[in-house]
This record gives structure tokens, C-alpha cells and sequence, in this order.
């Protein structure tokens, strides 16, 4: 990336018969149409230029029927805005799914992954898919983080979201919950911490990240009497990220840990389980969270949310999520450029002279 452009954030629109296209008119339209200060104003995008992945008579017709017809002409005659134009396999009917379109949603994705690969793209931002959809169409599908880590071939990532003042990362992610204890490994989860440390100091601006990491069990296993994980195996990969540099604290309750005197200077929590971390953080931010893939060698952000089919094409889904999403991958693009120039000991103009919050 250099320092003569803009950066250019890929956005790819998802399942057609969903939100994820109207959303994406609609975020560009505020936030483009923003004004320094004003309640919309999403100021970390003011250099970013968009490719939106998708079918441009589908972008068009969402677009009118949600209002902002005039509006999305505009955005493209400014060229702020350009859509990459993918057709559709079959016409969509909001709120109800073709398998047809399946691979059309995968294509979006495959665009925007080679272009982020090939550097064209400075970050992908991706609007909810259908996993149906796909897996219906004949291709097995777990999803979008599974999808980007095997095209990336990257052997581990890390799902993290973000909002309401927090970031909660997940040792597991999308397991069934008999199956958690045996999945948390001690290497494994030195390997996630290395990787947590690593982005947030990459992509996040943070020069030393602390972390704390949550236990297993109830009351982190009250000394062994609810459980042993947190001797056995968290203790001891706290103590090997220590010796890696890395300051990592815990395991703490989790019950107790999501309190502000005790996340006061902390960068992220690690959470054992989907289900004992994130329903804190949706809580304080659902609608305006992010959900970031970090161990990736490309930068991606989604929104907090799926595809609600039944609000696709009635103008009252919320773009706040998408929104948010744009803004952190502009940030994570601005501090992920600086961090580069710092490493390669580097002076001189860049898009950002000190990491962005």
C-alpha cells in the first residue's frame, strides 16, 4: 500500500435475498454524505475509496426500493464508489433463498480474497451469506472464517469481536458445548495468544497488549474442586506466553471478569467458549459490533449480525453493524501501513503518522 492512494476497502454483498446488499447502500450512502462532526460521521473513512463485489442491477433495484435510488447514482458518479459487477445466476426475490446463487455468493468472496492477496484490496468487509445457500449448491460450507483461513492457507485464525468498548476473542468458536473442554489445548492457546498479541499490535496500534484470559469452568474452577482445565492447561500456556513476551493474565471468572474495574486497561479478553464471552460484548454493542478474523495475511471485518431475510428489501434493517465494520477495517488498514513502516525502520509521509485507535 502507498502513500499516494486512498485505501480501497472491498466490500462483498452476500446472500442476495438478504440485507446484505440494501445495507451496503445504505452505509455508503451515510457515511459518504456525512459531515465532519456530525452524528454519522465516520471520519477514519474520509480516505477510503470502495469496490463493492456484487450484481449491480441487484445493488440498483435494493437501492430504489429502499429510497436511496438517486443517492447510490450519485455515490457511483463520484467515483468514491464503484461496484465490481458480478451477475446474479437466477433473479432474487428478497427474503427467499435459491441455491442457484450459491456459487454467485462464493465468487464475491473468491474476488475479493485474490484481490486482498494481490494487494488491489487493502481490507474486505463482508456482508452476511447464507451457509445454506452454499452448501446447497453442492459445495461444503462452515463458513466465511473457515472459508477465508483455507484460501489464505493460513493454519490458524482467531475470531475476535469488537464493540461497546470491548474486544473478546474466542479460544473456541462454533462448537458444541460437550465438546469445548477437550478442544482447549495448551499449545493451542499459546498459539491463539501469540496471534491476538501480534494483531493487536499490528492492526490495532496497541505497542504492548494485555490481555486477560477468562477460565473454563465456574469460578475458574474453584482450585480444582469445579474442574481442572485451568491447572492443567491454561495455567500452564499463560505461563508460556509470559515467556514469550506476551502479557497475558488469568484465568479469571468469567462471571466476574466483564466488570470496568477490572477491564480497566486491558486491550482484549480470551474467552474459552462462543457462548461465555459474546453475549457480553452483544449485549453492550449488538448492532454496532464487528467481527474481525485475525492470524489472516489479509484484513477482514463482517458485521455482527446474519442475513435477516425477513427485513431484506423493506428499508428497515440497520446499517450500523456494516458501518462499523468499514470504519474498523480502515483503521486496521491505517495502523497495519504504519506498523509496516515502523518494523522496516522506515520514515516519511504514510496514511497515518501514529497508529489509530
Amino acid at each position: 500500500m502507498t502513500s499516494d492512494r486512498p485505501f480501497v476497502l472491498a466490500i462483498t454483498t452476500g446472500e442476495p435475498a438478504g440485507v446484505g446488499p440494501e445495507l451496503t447502500v445504505q452505509a455508503l450512502v451515510k457515511c459518504l454524505a456525512a459531515s465532519p462532526g456530525s452524528p454519522s460521521d465516520v471520519s477514519s473513512l474520509a480516505n477510503c475509496r470502495f469496490a463493492v463485489l456484487g450484481d449491480a442491477s441487484l445493488l440498483a433495484s435494493r437501492a430504489q426500493a429502499i429510497g436511496l435510488g438517486d443517492a447510490w447514482q450519485d455515490l457511483l458518479a463520484s467515483g468514491a464508489v464503484r461496484v465490481v459487477h458480478h451477475p446474479l445466476a437466477v433473479p432474487v426475490t428478497p427474503g427467499r433463498l435459491d441455491a442457484a446463487n450459491g456459487r454467485y455468493v462464493l465468487a464475491l468472496l473468491d474476488d475479493a480474497i485474490d484481490g486482498a492477496l494481490a494487494g488491489t484490496y487493502d481490507a474486505i468487509v463482508t456482508a452476511p451469506l447464507q451457509k445454506s445457500t452454499i452448501n446447497d449448491c453442492g459445495v461444503a460450507f462452515t463458513g466465511h472464517t473457515e472459508y477465508l483461513a483455507e484460501r489464505t492457507g493460513t493454519p490458524r485464525v482467531v475470531m475476535m469481536l469488537a464493540g461497546g468498548g470491548l474486544r473478546v476473542a474466542l479460544a473456541t468458536t462454533h462448537l458444541p458445548l460437550a465438546q469445548v473442554p477437550g478442544a482447549i489445548r495448551r499449545d493451542e492457546l499459546l498459539h491463539t495468544l501469540v496471534i491476538l498479541n501480534q494483531d493487536l499490535m499490528r492492526h490495532f496500534g496497541v505497542a504492548r497488549p494485555r490481555i486477560l484470559v477468562t477460565g473454563l469452568n465456574p469460578h475458574a474452577g474453584e482450585s480444582g474442586y469445579l474442574g481442572r482445565e485451568e491447572i492443567d492447561v491454561i495455567t500452564p500456556a499463560l505461563a508460556d506466553a509470559t515467556a514469550a513476551g506476551i502479557d497475558a493474565r488469568g484465568p479469571y471468572p468469567a462471571d466476574t471478569l466483564f466488570q470496568p474495574r477490572h477491564l480497566e486497561g486491558a486491550d482484549a479478553v480470551l474467552a474459552m467458549y462462543h457462548d461465555q464471552g459474546l453475549p457480553v460484548l452483544k449485549y453492550a454493542s449488538f448492532g454496532a459490533g464487528v467481527n474481525i478474523t485475525l492470524g489472516l495475511p489479509i484484513i477482514r471485518t463482517s458485521v455482527d449480525h446474519g442475513t435477516a431475510l425477513d427485513l431484506a428489501g423493506t428499508g428497515q434493517a440497520e446499517s450500523g453493524s456494516l458501518l462499523e465494520a468499514l470504519r474498523t477495517a480502515a483503521t486496521m488498514a491505517a495502523n497495519a501501513a504504519t506498523h509496516a513502516q515502523l518494523s522496516a525502520g522506515t520514515s516519511g509521509d504514510s496514511h497515518a503518522a501514529q497508529p489509530r485507535s
